[in-house]
């Protein structure tokens, strides 16, 4: 096991490292942003380095300042979370370079996986259904033209390194094609520095559903279950929930087999997470792969009682899977709200500032991640997500219920807050029927 693992994150996901090593026995090390000087990671963890300004590039995406912080402290590990370096090859690559174990997939899957129209490739050649679309990224509008014309209108133009939402329009007429080609390829240059973009059929009204799954280093792969993320506002995901209302015991276990052969052919070990869009009539596409935990993860963990981020660390270490696929049972339902420091009636503008007062819902089910604490100043730089509350129970009427009761009881004053929002979403008739697809959201605040 590891002597110290290093955190290359903020907020609550390294709040959520930290504790898992602390149960593993590990030290552990926080790396913060003159921003973060007071934030609950760099507070609770054994050590804590400052790698930089405020901005993420001369922090949390500064690569060599990380590494430095990993000699200067003796840390042999590193955890990069989500978001900022976590799915980056190259930082992978240079971890293995310094002897420092990096603890998700090798440089190779991430690779292979970052490029979304690579990706894609793979999974036809492994035989995991596909959206119909272009083969790879596309050179200019006049080869989108031809794709789309042949595949047919509506079509999505997406960023081939995209996440996040970002770099993807939809396209619903020819004469629309050239300008929204344009768009996304400068969109995709400025967020990813890399403007590939590739064509694929618009899905009408699908379900996301992604699959987590779960492999070591010995050839081991097998999948947790699925998370709906359906409800969605801009290609971002606001609530997510485990098992998916539209699931059965025949779906899942050709979903999940596509997922383990989409895994098993990139070589891939460690957590990661096959997204599909699912239509009307129950086909399912493979739309990317995340080689990374998820924010949702917590829903997975709740339903399958399998404690992910300690388990990435086991395989990282070399150990071997404690479970084959027929272990597996998804028991009871997990609802989680991401709770953000926002303002839903001015267009989710984000709110920074002081947390003046702070009480965190409790009782039998209920899950909070957070690094929130009354009187801490939420900084403008970085994602405005503060916390992320989870209900559990045996059914998914009580975890609705539990969820409206905590949503309730969760108080946040000196800014604002998406909770009201969320609680609106909660009490709505089509979810509480689980009638709802990744636009809703959408039509619904028209």
């Amino acid at each position: 096991m590891f002597k110290k693992v290093l955190i290359a994150n903020r907020g609550e996901i390294a709040v959520r490292v930290i504790r898992a090593c602390r149960e593993l026995g590990i030290k552990t090390v926080a790396v913060f942003s003159t921003a973060d000087r007071n934030a609950l990671h760099a507070q609770i963890a054994d050590e804590a380095v400052c790698i930089g300004g405020a901005a993420s590039k001369d922090s949390y995406l500064n690569m060599k300042a990380i590494l430095a912080a990993c000699e200067i402290t003796g840390a042999n590990a590193i955890h990069p979370g989500f978001g900022f370096l976590s799915e980056n090859a190259a930082f992978a690559r240079m971890c293995e370079k310094c002897g420092i174990t990096f603890i998700g997939p090798s440089p190779k899957s991430i690779e292979m996986l970052g490029d979304k129209a690579m990706a894609k490739e793979t999974m036809k050649k492994a035989g995991v259904p596909v959206i119909p679309g272009s083969d790879g990224a596309v050179r200019d509008a006049g080869e989108a033209m031809e794709i789309a014309k042949k595949i047919g209108f509506p079509v999505m133009v997406k960023a081939s390194a995209g996440g996040g939402g970002r770099g993807i329009r939809l396209v619903q007429k020819e004469e629309e094609l050239e300008a929204q080609f344009i768009a996304a390829k400068q969109e995709a240059l400025n967020f990813f520095g890399d403007d590939g973009i590739y064509i694929e059929k618009f899905i009408v009204n699908p379900k996301h559903i992604e699959f987590q799954i779960i492999a070591d280093k010995h050839g081991n792969t097998v999948h947790l279950g699925e998370r709906d993320c359906s409800m969605q506002r801009r290609n971002q995901k606001v609530l997510e929930e485990s098992p998916s209302p539209i699931m059965t015991p025949e779906l899942r276990a050709k979903m999940g087999e596509a997922a383990v052969k989409a895994a098993k052919a990139c070589g891939y070990y460690n957590a990661g997470t096959i997204e599909f869009l699912v239509d009307a009539d129950r086909n399912f596409y493979f739309m990317e792969m995340n080689t990374r935990i998820q924010v949702e993860h917590p829903v997975t963990e709740l339903v399958t009682g399998i404690d992910l981020v300690k388990l990435q660390i086991k395989i990282a270490c070399g150990e071997k899977l404690p479970f084959d696929q027929e272990k597996i049972v998804l028991t009871g339902h997990a609802i989680e709200c991401r709770i953000n420091a926002e303002n839903p009636a001015q267009g989710f503008r984000p709110c920074p500032g002081k947390i003046s007062a702070l009480h965190i819902p409790g009782g039998p089910g209920i899950r909070i991640d957070s690094a929130a604490y009354q009187g801490y100043v939420i900084p403008p730089y970085y994602d405005s997500m503060i916390a992320k509350l989870i209900a559990y129970a045996p059914t998914r009427e009580e975890a609705i219920m539990k969820m409206k009761w905590a949503l309730s009881e969760f108080i946040v004053d000196g800014i604002d807050t998406n909770i009201d929002f969320q609680l609106d979403l909660i009490k709505d008739p089509c979810f509480e029927k689980g009638d709802y697809d990744i636009g809703y959201l959408g039509r619904k605040m028209k």
